[in-house]
């Protein structure tokens, strides 16, 4: 299994608290080491050894913000494209009205249908979601192609069919950008890496200065592991607690419901 799968499907709070396990534990080490050092009596030089360590740090800190700022554009997009699905939908339910009625009834009822079916998908139900969607679309289409023989204005065919083009390509869209495109399990790992290679060096450090542990080391470990749990939580379209806001396509299914009346 790809690391970042093995991320996506911990639990949150087990990753919380693996990870502030980790890096304790990385602390830990690296102060064991400083001690089996100085019994040899070969104590590091102070200076340079707080610049390899503040590097460390300054480059988990560097590779965080990366990460993070990764996810966050993701979640922007997803956003986005929640509301142009809700208006696209709403474009195209409109434009079904110019339609002649044996078309406009059965398009606008498929439409309902579809919004719908958006609404109430939850990320167990992805499959069975994305299964109903795409033969929505097929008879949707299908309704499409059948008013190339219908006589009535050629300019309301192709607006209509375009807003449905529409329809189709943000379903791909929203199913590409929500559930394809995650951060790489390269980067996971290489987060992972990092952190535990500064936690080391840093309770290295302490180690080296004579301390047994750092009072505010788990402090640092704990908002490590925060950002972390922040990064993997905006990443994980499921049931995390950044969720997308569907209030678009709520208002685009009353709107149709208020044509419909």
């Amino acid at each position: 299994m790809d690391f970042g799968q093995l991320i996506g499907a911990v639990p949150l709070w087990v990753l919380f608290c693996l990870t502030t396990a980790i890096c304790m534990l990385s602390v830990e080490t690296g102060t064991y080491l400083a001690k089996l050092v100085l019994r040899r009596n070969a104590k590091e030089p102070e200076a340079p050894l707080g610049s390899l360590v503040g590097s460390l740090l300054g480059l988990l800190a560097f590779i965080l913000a990366f990460t993070f700022g990764m996810t966050a554009s993701r979640f922007e997009a997803r956003k986005q494209l929640v509301l142009d699905e809700a208006n696209a939908l709403g474009t195209a339910y409109l434009r079904a009205g110019l339609l002649p009625s044996s078309s406009k009834v059965e398009v606008r009822k498929l439409l309902r249908e579809y919004t719908e079916i958006r609404l109430g998908g939850t990320h167990a139900t992805i499959p069975a979601v994305m299964t109903h969607s795409d033969r929505i679309h097929d008879l949707l289409w299908t309704q499409a192609e059948s008013l190339v023989t219908v006589d009535m204005d050629s300019e309301l065919r192709t607006l209509f069919i375009s807003s449905l083009n529409q329809v189709i390509d943000l379903h791909e869209s929203r199913l590409t950008v929500g559930l394809r495109y995650r951060i790489p399990g390269s980067i996971w790992a290489s987060l992972y890496c990092l952190t535990v290679i500064s936690m080391t060096a840093l309770g290295y450090q302490v180690g080296m200065a004579g301390s047994t542990r750092l009072r505010g080391m788990p402090l640092m470990s704990l908002a490590v592991s925060l950002v972390i749990l922040m990064i993997a939580d905006m990443d994980n379209p499921g049931d995390g607690r950044f969720h997308v806001s569907h209030q678009p396509l709520v208002d685009t299914h009353q709107m149709m419901l208020r044509h419909d009346d």
